[in-house]
């Protein structure tokens, strides 16, 4: 696969049973990594959302934002997120992603981990508004955090570690987000800022 520039780029398949994962180390962006990471740092309209589990009430341990075409509001874990209208830069970053990624997005949910102290819990990215066995493409920016997938049927089967470098995509597909969670743990060690950039297609509602 080309980026726009006439560069090849090629997705790495990761081995996984039951899904369709792969990973680009370095992918063609409009900007450098820190200057997005900066950028998207420093404009962004960050909010601190609390989520409902098993009747109880807890801040996520990050900051989010939702952007996307009109009408596309994305609801999970008690929250419902009406998008934000894009900008330019998101606009760029979504180009480059499409192109690699070869499928059309509209709608990007921004995750900000401040520090080591940020996380994400198991989940996967099943619900109604994406349909069926969604295509999902990930964009970090920032400190490397590792991304753990988990077999959710099979426990026999091995987690998964991926190091995200800053500036490189991973791309879910197919039958992953019926099979596997994923997640961002603490980390022991002092990590810098983070952003992700996770763009999903939201079905017409």
């Amino acid at each position: 696969m080309q980026d726009l520039f006439g560069r090849q780029e090629n997705l790495e398949p990761i081995p996984m049973v039951d899904a369709e994962v792969s990973y680009l180390a370095s992918l063609a962006l409009p900007h450098d990594p820190i200057y997005l990471l900066d950028e998207l740092v420093s404009t962004t309209p960050w909010r601190h959302e609390s989520v409902s589990v098993w009747g109880k009430t807890y801040a996520q341990p990050r900051l989010i934002a939702w952007f996307g075409d009109v009408g596309k509001t994305y609801k999970y874990s008690s929250i419902s997120l009406e998008p934000l209208p894009w900008s330019t830069l998101l606009r760029e970053i979504q180009a480059s992603v499409e192109n690699i990624a070869t499928a059309k997005f509209n709608s990007v949910l921004l995750n900000y981990y401040r520090d080591q102290n940020d996380s994400m819990g198991f989940h996967s990215d099943d619900e109604r508004e994406l349909g069926f066995r969604p295509t999902i493409a990930s964009v970090s920016f920032g400190a490397v955090r590792t991304l753990v997938f988990k077999h959710k049927k099979n426990k026999a089967i091995k987690t998964v570690r991926l190091d995200l470098a800053s500036g490189s995509l991973l791309i879910m597909r197919g039958e992953t987000q019926e099979n596997w969670q994923h997640g961002i743990a603490k980390s022991s060690k002092p990590v810098g800022p983070r952003v992700n950039l996770t763009f999903r297609q939201i079905l017409s509602q």
